[in-house]
């Protein structure tokens, strides 16, 4: 697949981290409107330069556009690459106007190509061991998700100076002008709703909290830094996501069964740890101690939280080891080190390796179109569900996405593996 890019901002260089894991994957160049960003940024990487958009569309070679512009450019760089007869990989959300995300993915219909986008996270190994752990039966029927992305009290961050690898500016002003629903809300949607079909009813809540946040202008000025959503399914689960750029940093996933409880740190790190937790009368009644509810040692000795399960790993797995790897500085790759292990591992191309691998094969594609399209309609649904809250059923909907193959084939069961702590175990006999 040849790929051409479109847009030359922050999120660039984090695509770029993982470029060598996909050697199926070839970039052919970059455009941005921003010349000397763009100049800088192929002289970086040693990637050919478009003149302009229209050049790189007019590219025979390129057969798809990763789409990596602004929110609100979106839209019209996706219709002329569609036009073109280019497949489109977009960054989220799609567009800000669901009649215009359906226009587009009609005309991607039409002229027989695939338009798909991000978010990819479900296709990392810590959800896919969640999924995996859900289709065990590890923690019975499941009935609520907790999804939460709050990150970080923004205006109190300095994020001012902080640059990409390449020199490009943290896009606060356009982070705070879009707000976090938008930023960020797709992240967790994508993974739940992979799980557990499409959402039949919305109650959503979002506000600006913090008017001061930035001196630097903004327009609009009054998008909510806050927002809350209830989502219910089919299939009897309810789900809460709370998004802010006010409360500190919470990244956690939870899924909580009728038999116990799947958790993960964060969406963004894709091979975040997570535990399984087999619900017993010795882990319930411990938490009620505060010492034992607040000591992770004590804690796990009782069962509190459970017990760390091995990742079901993907084909692709390597791909975020090998980012801060190559020809190196020793002080580069200890960074690179730290920080996949400490704050985030991500794989930006992974979305664009499972289509394809999906293109190739003549198979659907892992993220269909009437997916994606849901996964738009929620999040303009909460982000603009103001103070006074909204209570609706969404007009999307999808055929539930049926699990990755190889989670189906076997591997971990991570239902018949899991043995509660000794402590617990005797516990549960003394409480019997």
């Amino acid at each position: 697949m040849k790929i051409a890019i479109v847009g030359c901002g922050f999120v660039f260089d984090i695509y770029m981290r993982t470029y060598r894991a996909h050697p199926e994957l070839t970039i052919t160049g970059l455009f941005d409107i921003d010349s000397a960003r763009a100049r800088r940024v192929a002289a970086h990487y040693a990637l050919e330069l478009y003149p302009s958009y229209e050049s790189l569309l007019a590219d025979p070679e390129v057969e798809l556009i990763l789409n990596l512009t602004s929110i609100a450019a979106h839209y019209t760089v996706i219709r002329m690459a569609l036009e073109a007869g280019k497949h489109v990989y977009s960054e989220k959300p799609l567009t800000t106007d669901l009649a215009q995300s359906r226009a587009l993915f009609e005309l991607a219909r039409d002229k027989g190509l695939i338009l798909s986008g991000a978010p990819c996270n479900l296709f990392s190994d810590a959800v896919r061991t969640i999924w995996k752990a859900v289709l065990d039966g590890a923690i019975g029927k499941p009935r609520l998700v907790y999804a939460e992305l709050d990150d970080n009290p923004v205006h109190l961050m300095g994020l001012e100076g902080v640059r990409s690898p390449t020199g490009a500016p943290w896009p606060l002003v356009e982070e705070l002008e879009q707000g976090c629903t938008f930023e960020h809300l797709g992240y967790h949607l994508a993974w739940i709703c992979a799980l557990f079909g499409p959402a039949r009813s919305v109650t959503a809540f979002s506000k600006l909290l913090v008017e001061r946040r930035t001196a630097l202008p903004l327009d609009p000025n009054d998008t909510p830094d806050y927002s809350v959503a209830c989502l219910e399914f089919d299939n009897g689960v309810t789900a809460r996501i709370t998004c802010s750029f006010v409360a500190p940093r919470d990244h956690r996933m939870r899924v909580i069964g009728e038999e116990g409880e799947i958790t993960a740190d964060s969406y963004r790190h894709y091979q975040s740890p997570v535990f399984l937790e087999r619900f017993s009368k010795a882990s319930l009644t411990a938490r009620k101690a505060y010492s034992l509810r607040t000591s992770r040692v004590l804690g796990r000795a009782f069962g509190i939280g459970g017990r760390r399960l091995a990742l079901h790993r993907g084909w692709k797995s390597h791909a975020v080891e090998m980012a801060g790897s190559g020809k190196l500085s020793a002080k580069t790759r200890l960074v690179a080190w730290i920080r996949r292990r400490e704050t985030y591992a991500q794989d930006k191309f992974i979305g664009l390796a499972e289509m394809n691998r999906a293109l190739q094969a003549g198979s659907p594609q892992p993220l269909p179109a009437d997916f994606l399209l849901h996964l738009n309609e929620l999040t303009l649904l909460v982000q603009r569900a103001g103070p006074q809250g909204i209570a609706l059923q969404p007009q999307t909907t999808f055929v539930p996405l049926e699990p990755p193959a190889d989670l189906l084939a076997g591997g971990h069961d991570y239902r018949t593996r899991y043995r509660p702590h000794r402590l617990e175990q005797l516990a549960e006999r003394l409480m019997r």
